[in-house]
């Protein structure tokens, strides 16, 4: 038996490092992308990445605040394996040691190195999140600059699209690769830096795994029938600035908000509620029901940070899709630019004050806070990004 090995020292308390290790929201952070557990001798663990790699097993021994041992089995490995983490409180520092018994037979070869690459990679994250908040798997993702949309039979006969899979835009934002390099509205990628692009949720993540800011990749697409290729410079990721201070991160949010929304309700002045009920081409959203997007939206931020603050965050198998009913409901229950205005209104402040009252605890647990309030403070963010689709679609219905 080999023991692969990785240590660290993590300037947080040793409770919340041991708390990495055992709760399915602090897991996400630093180590997979889902992650469900039952923290207790016997209990689950389920760990699964971008790209259909998993390992599951079960806690085997735990320890409050200092020790956690589990076997787990990937779906590349010839067996399971055991992991124990020790954690040592040194004068209000964590000192986090990990072995990973490996076998040493002929069938193992290799794996004992990978391992202990990808440990000290996770644990260099681990370190970052905990005293920072700041993932490096997304400091260090480049950004595209898209705004995906649903991609349906009935907007592939409408676009002429030949093709049924691949990545419709809703849009591109100012000044990121994807607007330089030429793509909008309407156009279905098909191919990214060399990997296919399906209609999933999943591909196109996949397909940038590994590629940084400034990099450049090939993209192919369809801009109706004529399918075109061009050349992406990916941009770098620009981190906010998060302040660990609820009242101070609702007062910043406050002012993106504002702002947002002020251009938002622009866009409807001297706009009829009939124009802004009317459908650019069949299965498109009106005005509203963009609107109505945002509102769930909005909703949807309440539901993600009481499970964040809970440590019972929903997981899912996706990002899900836009459900039309729903959007159509929300206009239903506000049929007029008036009100649906006033209930995107309602629904930010809600928002903004849940942020306010965050318990002290949760500010605390910096991975999570962060990941609130970087989701608040990105300048591109949800309204900014969906009020070019609301001009277009206005300027289609006045026509």
């Amino acid at each position: 038996m080999a023991t692969v090995t990785a240590e660290i020292v993590v300037n947080a308390p040793a409770k919340q490092t041991y708390r990495a290790f055992t709760n399915a929201t602090s897991l996400r952070e630093w180590l997979c992308d889902v992650a469900t557990v039952d923290p207790h001798a016997g209990g689950r663990v389920y760990f699964w990445w971008r790209g259909d790699f998993y390992s599951s097993g079960h806690y085997l021994e735990l320890d409050e605040g200092k020790r956690v041992k589990f076997r787990w089995f990937s779906n590349m490995d010839p067996a399971p394996t055991e992991v124990t983490v020790s954690v040592s409180d040194e004068g209000g520092a964590a000192r986090v040691r990990l072995d990973h018994d490996v076998p040493d037979d002929a069938a193992w070869a290799g794996k004992p190195e990978s391992f202990r690459e990808n440990w000290v990679e996770s644990l260099e994250n681990l370190k970052s999140v905990l005293e920072t908040g700041i993932d490096l798997r997304i400091a260090n993702r480049p950004m595209l600059g898209v705004i995906p949309g649903d991609f349906t039979e009935e907007q592939r006969h409408a676009l002429g699209v030949p093709v049924s899979e691949g990545l419709r835009l809703d849009g591109v934002l100012d000044g990121m690769g994807a607007q330089k390099c030429g793509l909008q509205r309407d156009d279905v990628i098909v191919e990214f830096a060399g990997h296919a692009i399906r209609s999933d949720a999943f591909s196109l993540p996949n397909a940038i795994a590994g590629k940084k800011g400034g990099d450049k990749i090939e993209v192919s697409f369809y801009r109706g029938a004529e399918k075109k290729t061009v050349t992406m410079e990916l941009t770098k990721r620009p981190m906010p600035d998060v302040p660990f201070d609820a009242v101070e991160l609702a007062k910043r949010a406050r002012g993106f908000y504002e702002s947002a929304l002020t251009e938002l309700e622009a866009c409807f002045e001297g706009v009829t509620d009939e124009q802004a009920m009317a459908h650019p081409l069949e299965g498109e959203w009106s005005a509203l029901e963009v609107v109505a997007h945002l509102i769930s939206g909005e909703r949807f931020n309440s539901i993600f940070l009481t499970g964040m603050i809970d440590g019972y965050e929903p997981t899912t198998d996706g990002f899900g899709s836009n459900v039309h009913a729903q959007v159509q409901a929300t206009v239903k229950a506000n049929p007029s630019i008036a009100l649906m205005l006033a209930e995107l209104r309602r629904a930010v402040v809600e928002t903004l004050a849940y942020t306010e009252l965050i318990p002290a605890e949760f500010v605390a647990n910096k991975g999570s806070f962060y990941r609130w309030g970087s989701n608040l403070l990105q300048p591109n963010f949800h309204l900014t990004a969906h009020t070019g689709q609301i001009k277009d679609t206005l300027a289609a219905a006045r026509k």
